[in-house]
Protein backbone atom coordinates (compact mmCIF):
# COMPACT_ATOMS: atom_id res chain seq x y z
CA UNK A 1 0.00 0.00 0.00
CA UNK A 2 1.40 3.38 -1.00
CA UNK A 3 1.81 5.90 1.82
CA UNK A 4 -0.78 8.67 1.74
CA UNK A 5 1.61 11.31 3.12
CA UNK A 6 5.21 12.03 2.18
CA UNK A 7 7.83 12.41 4.94
CA UNK A 8 8.03 15.94 6.26
CA UNK A 9 10.86 17.64 8.07
CA UNK A 10 13.43 15.54 9.89
CA UNK A 11 12.66 14.53 13.48
CA UNK A 12 14.49 16.51 16.13
CA UNK A 13 16.13 14.85 19.13
CA UNK A 14 13.14 15.43 21.41
CA UNK A 15 10.80 13.82 18.88
CA UNK A 16 13.12 10.86 18.43
CA UNK A 17 12.92 10.24 22.16
CA UNK A 18 9.15 10.81 22.36
CA UNK A 19 8.33 8.47 19.49
CA UNK A 20 11.13 5.98 20.18
CA UNK A 21 8.73 3.03 20.46
CA UNK A 22 7.48 3.78 16.95
CA UNK A 23 11.00 4.12 15.61
CA UNK A 24 11.80 0.60 16.81
CA UNK A 25 9.12 -0.84 14.50
CA UNK A 26 10.70 -1.66 11.11
CA UNK A 27 7.54 -0.83 9.15
CA UNK A 28 7.35 2.65 10.67
CA UNK A 29 10.88 3.76 11.74
CA UNK A 30 11.95 7.35 11.08
CA UNK A 31 10.35 7.72 7.63
CA UNK A 32 6.97 6.58 8.93
CA UNK A 33 7.10 8.89 11.93
CA UNK A 34 8.02 11.79 9.68
CA UNK A 35 4.93 11.00 7.61
CA UNK A 36 2.83 11.10 10.77
CA UNK A 37 4.13 14.48 11.91
CA UNK A 38 3.53 15.82 8.39
CA UNK A 39 -0.04 14.46 8.22
CA UNK A 40 -3.23 16.50 8.48
CA UNK A 41 -6.28 14.57 9.71
CA UNK A 42 -9.85 15.85 10.05
CA UNK A 43 -12.10 14.20 12.64
CA UNK A 44 -15.84 14.79 12.30
CA UNK A 45 -17.26 14.42 15.79
CA UNK A 46 -15.63 14.64 19.23
CA UNK A 47 -17.98 12.24 20.98
CA UNK A 48 -17.83 8.51 21.65
CA UNK A 49 -15.77 7.52 18.59
CA UNK A 50 -14.00 10.84 18.30
CA UNK A 51 -12.63 10.69 21.85
CA UNK A 52 -10.23 7.73 21.47
CA UNK A 53 -9.57 8.50 17.81
CA UNK A 54 -8.42 12.05 18.47
CA UNK A 55 -6.32 11.15 21.49
CA UNK A 56 -4.51 8.25 19.83
CA UNK A 57 -3.77 10.33 16.75
CA UNK A 58 -2.34 13.09 18.91
CA UNK A 59 -0.27 10.58 20.87
CA UNK A 60 1.02 9.10 17.60
CA UNK A 61 2.34 12.51 16.59
CA UNK A 62 -0.10 13.58 13.87
CA UNK A 63 1.04 17.06 12.91
CA UNK A 64 -2.35 18.69 12.47
CA UNK A 65 -5.79 17.59 13.63
CA UNK A 66 -9.07 19.27 12.72
CA UNK A 67 -12.11 18.73 14.95
CA UNK A 68 -15.66 19.41 13.73
CA UNK A 69 -18.37 19.38 16.39
CA UNK A 70 -21.12 21.89 17.18
CA UNK A 71 -22.35 20.08 20.31
CA UNK A 72 -21.63 20.81 23.97
CA UNK A 73 -20.61 18.41 26.71
CA UNK A 74 -23.43 17.10 28.89
CA UNK A 75 -23.43 14.58 31.72
CA UNK A 76 -24.78 11.73 29.57
CA UNK A 77 -21.64 11.95 27.41
CA UNK A 78 -19.24 11.06 30.22
CA UNK A 79 -20.11 7.35 30.18
CA UNK A 80 -18.22 6.91 26.90
CA UNK A 81 -16.75 10.19 25.64
CA UNK A 82 -13.52 9.92 27.59
CA UNK A 83 -11.88 13.00 26.11
CA UNK A 84 -14.27 15.10 28.22
CA UNK A 85 -14.49 15.38 32.02
CA UNK A 86 -16.96 16.67 34.60
CA UNK A 87 -15.14 20.00 34.49
CA UNK A 88 -16.08 20.32 30.80
CA UNK A 89 -19.87 20.16 31.27
CA UNK A 90 -21.49 22.85 29.13
CA UNK A 91 -18.30 23.47 27.18
CA UNK A 92 -17.94 23.15 23.42
CA UNK A 93 -16.89 19.58 22.62
CA UNK A 94 -14.47 20.80 19.98
CA UNK A 95 -12.73 23.14 22.43
CA UNK A 96 -12.75 20.54 25.19
CA UNK A 97 -11.09 18.05 22.84
CA UNK A 98 -8.56 20.65 21.71
CA UNK A 99 -7.52 21.29 25.32
CA UNK A 100 -6.91 17.57 25.91
CA UNK A 101 -4.87 17.21 22.73
CA UNK A 102 -2.72 20.22 23.60
CA UNK A 103 -2.19 18.83 27.09
CA UNK A 104 -1.09 15.49 25.64
CA UNK A 105 0.99 16.75 22.72
CA UNK A 106 1.69 20.45 22.38
CA UNK A 107 3.41 19.86 19.03
CA UNK A 108 0.13 18.85 17.40
CA UNK A 109 -1.70 21.77 15.81
CA UNK A 110 -5.46 21.66 16.48
CA UNK A 111 -8.09 23.43 14.39
CA UNK A 112 -11.63 23.56 15.71
CA UNK A 113 -14.86 24.01 13.74
CA UNK A 114 -17.67 24.69 16.21
CA UNK A 115 -20.49 24.60 13.72
CA UNK A 116 -22.56 22.05 11.86
CA UNK A 117 -20.99 20.47 8.81
CA UNK A 118 -23.13 21.10 5.74
CA UNK A 119 -23.02 21.38 1.96
CA UNK A 120 -21.86 25.00 2.16
CA UNK A 121 -18.71 24.40 4.21
CA UNK A 122 -17.68 20.73 3.81
CA UNK A 123 -15.49 21.10 0.71
CA UNK A 124 -13.70 24.17 2.05
CA UNK A 125 -12.84 22.31 5.27
CA UNK A 126 -11.97 18.93 3.73
CA UNK A 127 -9.56 20.32 1.12
CA UNK A 128 -7.06 21.22 3.86
CA UNK A 129 -6.62 17.64 5.13
CA UNK A 130 -5.07 14.41 3.89
CA UNK A 131 -7.80 12.14 5.18
CA UNK A 132 -11.13 12.35 6.96
CA UNK A 133 -12.38 10.29 9.90
CA UNK A 134 -16.15 9.97 10.30
CA UNK A 135 -17.08 9.69 13.97
CA UNK A 136 -20.67 10.88 13.54
CA UNK A 137 -23.97 9.24 14.46
CA UNK A 138 -26.45 10.26 11.77
CA UNK A 139 -27.00 9.27 8.15
CA UNK A 140 -27.34 12.75 6.68
CA UNK A 141 -23.83 13.68 7.80
CA UNK A 142 -22.41 10.32 6.68
CA UNK A 143 -23.67 10.81 3.13
CA UNK A 144 -22.38 14.37 3.12
CA UNK A 145 -18.93 13.23 4.29
CA UNK A 146 -18.87 10.49 1.66
CA UNK A 147 -19.77 12.80 -1.19
CA UNK A 148 -17.41 15.61 -0.15
CA UNK A 149 -14.49 13.20 0.30
CA UNK A 150 -15.19 11.58 -3.08
CA UNK A 151 -15.41 14.90 -4.92
CA UNK A 152 -12.00 15.86 -3.50
CA UNK A 153 -10.52 12.39 -4.03
CA UNK A 154 -9.78 11.88 -0.35
CA UNK A 155 -10.12 8.68 1.70
CA UNK A 156 -12.20 8.60 4.82
CA UNK A 157 -12.42 6.18 7.69
CA UNK A 158 -15.90 5.35 8.91
CA UNK A 159 -17.07 3.88 12.20
CA UNK A 160 -20.44 3.07 13.72
CA UNK A 161 -21.58 1.81 17.13
CA UNK A 162 -24.85 0.64 18.67
CA UNK A 163 -25.34 -1.20 21.95
CA UNK A 164 -22.78 -4.07 21.74
CA UNK A 165 -22.09 -3.89 18.01
CA UNK A 166 -19.46 -1.89 16.16
CA UNK A 167 -18.46 -1.52 12.52
CA UNK A 168 -15.60 0.13 10.67
CA UNK A 169 -14.37 0.54 7.11
CA UNK A 170 -12.51 2.83 4.73
CA UNK A 171 -14.24 4.46 1.78
CA UNK A 172 -12.23 5.97 -1.05
CA UNK A 173 -13.94 6.38 -4.40
CA UNK A 174 -10.63 6.80 -6.24
CA UNK A 175 -9.33 3.43 -5.07
CA UNK A 176 -12.39 1.35 -4.14
CA UNK A 177 -16.01 1.54 -2.99
CA UNK A 178 -17.61 4.52 -1.28
CA UNK A 179 -20.27 4.61 1.42
CA UNK A 180 -23.03 4.76 -1.21
CA UNK A 181 -21.78 1.47 -2.66
CA UNK A 182 -22.58 -0.13 0.70
CA UNK A 183 -25.74 1.88 1.40
CA UNK A 184 -27.16 3.20 -1.91
CA UNK A 185 -30.13 4.80 -0.17
CA UNK A 186 -30.57 5.97 3.42
CA UNK A 187 -32.92 4.09 5.73
CA UNK A 188 -36.31 5.57 6.56
CA UNK A 189 -36.13 8.18 9.32
CA UNK A 190 -36.15 6.43 12.69
CA UNK A 191 -35.66 2.96 11.21
CA UNK A 192 -32.19 2.76 12.76
CA UNK A 193 -32.18 3.88 16.42
CA UNK A 194 -29.46 6.23 17.58
CA UNK A 195 -27.31 5.64 20.65
CA UNK A 196 -29.46 8.22 22.44
CA UNK A 197 -32.47 5.98 21.81
CA UNK A 198 -31.05 2.47 22.13
CA UNK A 199 -27.90 2.97 24.18
CA UNK A 200 -24.30 1.93 23.64
CA UNK A 201 -21.71 0.12 25.73
CA UNK A 202 -19.19 2.80 26.61
CA UNK A 203 -16.05 0.74 26.06
CA UNK A 204 -17.23 -0.20 22.55
CA UNK A 205 -16.37 3.35 21.52
CA UNK A 206 -12.76 2.68 22.51
CA UNK A 207 -12.62 -0.50 20.44
CA UNK A 208 -13.97 1.03 17.23
CA UNK A 209 -12.26 4.38 17.73
CA UNK A 210 -8.92 2.59 18.15
CA UNK A 211 -9.54 0.70 14.91
CA UNK A 212 -10.21 4.00 13.14
CA UNK A 213 -6.97 5.47 14.53
CA UNK A 214 -5.06 2.37 13.50
CA UNK A 215 -6.40 2.57 9.94
CA UNK A 216 -5.43 6.23 9.75
CA UNK A 217 -1.85 5.46 10.78
CA UNK A 218 -1.67 2.62 8.23
CA UNK A 219 -2.93 4.84 5.41
CA UNK A 220 -0.57 7.68 6.30
CA UNK A 221 2.52 5.47 6.55
CA UNK A 222 1.59 2.96 3.84
CA UNK A 223 1.88 -0.16 5.99
CA UNK A 224 -0.26 -3.27 6.26
CA UNK A 225 -3.57 -4.03 4.59
CA UNK A 226 -6.28 -1.42 5.01
CA UNK A 227 -10.02 -1.91 5.46
CA UNK A 228 -10.70 -0.40 2.03
CA UNK A 229 -13.35 -2.61 0.44
CA UNK A 230 -13.96 -4.44 3.71
CA UNK A 231 -16.58 -4.00 6.41
CA UNK A 232 -15.22 -5.03 9.81
CA UNK A 233 -17.94 -6.07 12.26
CA UNK A 234 -17.26 -6.46 15.99
CA UNK A 235 -19.58 -8.12 18.50
CA UNK A 236 -18.58 -7.08 22.02
CA UNK A 237 -20.74 -9.79 23.65
CA UNK A 238 -19.03 -12.60 21.75
CA UNK A 239 -15.66 -10.80 21.48
CA UNK A 240 -15.77 -11.75 17.81
CA UNK A 241 -14.77 -10.05 14.57
CA UNK A 242 -15.84 -10.82 11.05
CA UNK A 243 -15.15 -9.24 7.68
CA UNK A 244 -17.56 -8.67 4.80
CA UNK A 245 -16.44 -7.62 1.33
CA UNK A 246 -17.83 -4.33 -0.02
CA UNK A 247 -17.82 -4.14 -3.80
CA UNK A 248 -17.72 -1.01 -5.89
CA UNK A 249 -21.17 -0.47 -7.40
CA UNK A 250 -21.53 0.26 -11.09
CA UNK A 251 -24.73 2.18 -10.39
CA UNK A 252 -23.27 4.34 -7.59
CA UNK A 253 -23.82 7.99 -8.60
CA UNK A 254 -20.58 9.02 -6.89
CA UNK A 255 -18.26 6.30 -8.18
CA UNK A 256 -19.76 6.46 -11.69
CA UNK A 257 -19.21 10.20 -11.82
CA UNK A 258 -22.88 11.03 -12.36
CA UNK A 259 -23.00 13.15 -9.20
CA UNK A 260 -20.22 15.71 -9.35
CA UNK A 261 -21.45 18.20 -6.77
CA UNK A 262 -22.76 18.09 -3.22
CA UNK A 263 -26.49 17.81 -2.75
CA UNK A 264 -28.08 21.04 -1.50
CA UNK A 265 -29.67 19.41 1.57
CA UNK A 266 -28.64 16.03 2.94
CA UNK A 267 -31.39 16.01 5.54
CA UNK A 268 -33.92 16.15 2.72
CA UNK A 269 -32.03 13.36 0.96
CA UNK A 270 -32.39 11.24 4.11
CA UNK A 271 -36.10 11.95 4.39
CA UNK A 272 -35.75 14.52 7.11
CA UNK A 273 -37.71 17.24 5.30
CA UNK A 274 -40.71 19.18 6.62
CA UNK A 275 -38.30 21.05 8.84
CA UNK A 276 -37.94 24.60 10.07
CA UNK A 277 -34.69 26.29 11.04
CA UNK A 278 -33.87 27.61 14.50
CA UNK A 279 -34.19 31.15 13.14
CA UNK A 280 -37.70 30.43 11.84
CA UNK A 281 -38.68 28.94 15.18
CA UNK A 282 -37.35 31.97 17.06
CA UNK A 283 -39.34 34.37 14.87
CA UNK A 284 -42.70 32.74 15.63
CA UNK A 285 -42.03 30.74 18.79
CA UNK A 286 -45.20 31.91 20.53
CA UNK A 287 -47.38 30.79 17.62
CA UNK A 288 -46.23 27.17 17.60
CA UNK A 289 -47.17 24.24 19.79
CA UNK A 290 -43.62 23.14 20.55
CA UNK A 291 -43.05 19.52 21.58
CA UNK A 292 -39.89 17.92 22.94
CA UNK A 293 -39.95 14.22 21.96
CA UNK A 294 -36.84 13.27 23.97
CA UNK A 295 -36.76 11.46 27.29
CA UNK A 296 -37.56 13.22 30.62
CA UNK A 297 -33.92 13.31 31.78
CA UNK A 298 -32.85 14.96 28.53
CA UNK A 299 -35.63 17.53 28.81
CA UNK A 300 -34.70 18.29 32.41
CA UNK A 301 -31.05 18.86 31.48
CA UNK A 302 -31.76 21.27 28.61
CA UNK A 303 -34.89 22.30 26.75
CA UNK A 304 -36.24 25.06 24.55
CA UNK A 305 -38.42 27.50 26.54
CA UNK A 306 -42.12 26.83 26.19
CA UNK A 307 -41.73 23.25 25.00
CA UNK A 308 -44.06 20.49 26.17
CA UNK A 309 -42.45 17.12 26.91
CA UNK A 310 -44.10 14.23 25.05
CA UNK A 311 -41.53 11.42 24.61
CA UNK A 312 -41.20 9.49 21.35
CA UNK A 313 -42.76 6.39 22.89
CA UNK A 314 -46.09 8.18 23.22
CA UNK A 315 -46.12 8.83 19.47
CA UNK A 316 -45.38 5.18 18.84
CA UNK A 317 -48.23 3.94 21.06
CA UNK A 318 -50.59 6.67 19.82
CA UNK A 319 -51.24 8.31 23.19
CA UNK A 320 -49.55 11.57 22.07
CA UNK A 321 -52.20 12.38 19.49
CA UNK A 322 -54.87 13.23 22.06
CA UNK A 323 -52.52 15.89 23.43
CA UNK A 324 -52.12 17.70 20.12
CA UNK A 325 -54.03 20.94 19.34
CA UNK A 326 -56.03 21.24 16.14
CA UNK A 327 -55.75 25.03 15.85
CA UNK A 328 -51.95 25.57 16.05
CA UNK A 329 -49.00 24.49 13.97
CA UNK A 330 -47.07 21.76 15.75
CA UNK A 331 -43.28 21.77 15.89
CA UNK A 332 -41.40 18.72 17.19
CA UNK A 333 -37.78 18.62 18.26
CA UNK A 334 -35.25 16.18 19.70
CA UNK A 335 -31.48 16.20 20.10
CA UNK A 336 -30.42 16.30 16.43
CA UNK A 337 -33.57 15.85 14.35
CA UNK A 338 -33.65 12.06 13.96
CA UNK A 339 -36.28 11.12 16.55
CA UNK A 340 -38.41 14.14 15.74
CA UNK A 341 -38.48 13.10 12.06
CA UNK A 342 -39.84 9.70 13.07
CA UNK A 343 -42.49 11.26 15.30
CA UNK A 344 -43.42 13.69 12.54
CA UNK A 345 -44.21 10.82 10.19
CA UNK A 346 -46.45 9.24 12.82
CA UNK A 347 -48.11 12.60 13.51
CA UNK A 348 -48.88 13.23 9.85
CA UNK A 349 -50.18 9.69 9.44
CA UNK A 350 -52.62 10.46 12.27
CA UNK A 351 -53.94 13.45 10.32
CA UNK A 352 -51.96 16.31 11.88
CA UNK A 353 -50.72 17.74 8.59
CA UNK A 354 -49.99 21.19 10.01
CA UNK A 355 -46.78 20.00 11.67
CA UNK A 356 -43.01 20.14 11.16
CA UNK A 357 -39.87 19.44 13.12
CA UNK A 358 -36.82 21.48 14.08
CA UNK A 359 -33.91 20.99 11.69
CA UNK A 360 -30.85 19.85 13.59
CA UNK A 361 -32.76 19.59 16.86
CA UNK A 362 -31.76 21.29 20.08
CA UNK A 363 -28.09 21.11 19.04
CA UNK A 364 -28.80 23.50 16.17
CA UNK A 365 -30.99 25.63 18.42
CA UNK A 366 -28.23 26.07 20.99
CA UNK A 367 -25.70 26.83 18.29
CA UNK A 368 -27.97 29.53 16.86
CA UNK A 369 -28.24 31.18 20.29
CA UNK A 370 -24.48 31.72 20.56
Amino acid sequence: MKALVEPGRALNDAEKERYSRHLLIPNIDIAGQERLINAKVLCIGAGGLGSPTIMYLAAAGIGEIGIVDCDRVDVTNLQRQIIHTQNDLGKSKALSAKEKVESLNSDTKVNTYEFKLDSNNALDIFKNYDLIIDCTDNFATRYLINDAAAILGKPYIWGSIYRFDGQASIFWSNEGPCYRCMHPTPPAPGAVPSCAEGGVLGVLCGTIGSIQSNEAIKLITGIGNSLLGTLLIYDALDSSYKKVEIKKSETCPICSGKQKELLPDYEDFCGLGDAITPAQLAERANEYFLVDVREPEEHAALSIPGAVLIPKGKFEDGSAFALMPSDREIILYCRSGIRSATCLQLLKAAGFYNSKHLQGGIIAWEESRR
